[in-house]
């Protein structure tokens, strides 16, 4: 009964890697600021949200680096005849 189109699914848009770079900076900037100051709760949210983009973004491209190697290993593999 599965369904290609479900109702339940929202699409959103994707972030590139420099848009996620640069909201984790505006996230930082904003924990630095005056105003959180005497909100340390959300100013450590606040850092601690930018480490995480900053985390998912550095095993993105871990990921993708990865992906270009194994690629590249099938690539001469298929052409020595191994696969």
């Amino acid at each position: 009964m599965a369904e290609d189109d479900s109702t339940n699914t929202i699409r959103v848009s994707q972030m590139s890697p420099g848009e996620l770079t640069a909201l984790a900076g505006r996230l930082r900037a904003r924990a630095d600021g005056a105003p959180m100051r005497n909100q340390p709760e959300q100013r450590h949210d606040l850092q601690a949200a930018a480490q995480v983009i900053d985390q998912l973004v550095q095993l993105h491209a871990e990921i993708r680096a990865t992906a270009a190697v194994i690629d590249d290993l099938s690539r001469h593999l298929a052409i020595v005849g191994g696969v």
